[in-house]
This record gives C-alpha cells, sequence and structure tokens, in this order.
C-alpha cells in the first residue's frame, strides 16, 4: 500500500466518522480532516510521478590571488 492509499484510506474513515457525527462542530473538523488526508492523497500520487535526480552543488574556486 503506497503512502497516497494510505492517506485516502484515512480520508474514507473521516468522511463516514462525519456523516454519523451529530455534533456541527465535530462534523466540520472531521470534514476538514477528510479533505486534508485527501490533498495529500493527491500530493502523494503527483510525487509519485515526478523523478527527482540530486545533484549536487558545484565545488567553488577558491580565489588563488589574494591581496597582501
Amino acid at each position: 500500500m503506497t503512502s497516497g492509499d494510505n492517506y485516502l484510506f484515512r480520508a474514507a474513515e473521516l468522511l463516514a466518522k462525519a456523516e454519523g457525527e451529530s455534533d456541527p462542530e465535530k462534523r466540520t473538523e472531521l470534514e476538514n480532516l477528510g479533505r486534508a488526508f485527501l490533498r495529500l492523497a493527491e500530493q502523494a500520487r503527483r510525487n509519485s510521478e515526478t523523478d527527482v535526480t540530486y545533484e549536487p552543488p558545484s565545488p567553488k574556486l577558491e580565489d588563488t590571488e589574494k591581496d597582501p
């Protein structure tokens, strides 16, 4: 299971829990958390499609000429 799948699973849990919540404030918070996990799932999907290559920085050339 990928991290994106984990986020989707958690989002589904939270949104289902929100549907059964009678307290409007708790329902809103659970819905917000569910939507946040959906955004995380989408970000994880995009990240999985990105090929990241690390390139170390070029070495700095030291000044060989210094003023006395």
